[in-house]
């Protein structure tokens, strides 16, 4: 059995802020109605951006954008980050399982030059020397509990 301070210690380290708990709920509410609106696939990399987004704010990373999509163009960025003076453009992908490989394993070199084009996109609109940029993966693996892993400066394309 355990005494009195074991019980407080355990409740202690249990303990939830009121932020977190706001935070939870209301990704738990978005992925519900995800689910409802996307496909299962789409759910999935949805969850995956949520979870790498927080990942990068606890980092210290400030996101600045999701989902950046230059008009006229199928590129898009996932997240648009700043870890100090560098802007980062991070490609997200989620897999349920590693049964197949690293998530990670999933960017071509099309899909790398179709983040280039829209960073470049995004950076010229923003004024952003392309010295100050860089590129990053996130390989998030969600059973059978979720793992991240930061690939920093992944790739560079000029």
């Amino acid at each position: 059995m355990g005494t009195r301070s074991d019980e407080a210690e355990h409740r202690k380290r249990s303990f939830i802020t009121p932020g977190q708990l706001i935070w939870k709920l209301t990704d738990g509410a978005r992925q519900i109605r995800q689910r409802q609106i996307l496909t299962p696939e789409m759910a999935l990399g949805r969850r995956g951006e949520d979870l790498a987004h927080r990942y990068l704010q606890r980092a210290g990373y400030r996101v600045i954008a999701r989902n950046y999509r230059p008009g006229g163009g199928e590129a898009e960025i996932d997240i648009v980050a700043r870890q100090g003076d560098i802007v980062v453009f991070i490609e997200v992908k989620a897999r349920s399982s590693a049964d197949f490989g690293s998530p990670d394993r999933a960017i071509g070199s099309a899909k790398r030059k179709n983040i280039v084009l829209a960073a470049h996109s995004y950076a010229t609109r923003a004024g952003i020397e392309w010295n100050q940029v860089r590129f990053d993966t996130i390989s998030i693996v969600l059973h059978p509990k979720p793992t991240v892993t930061h690939d920093q400066d992944a790739f560079f394309e000029r």
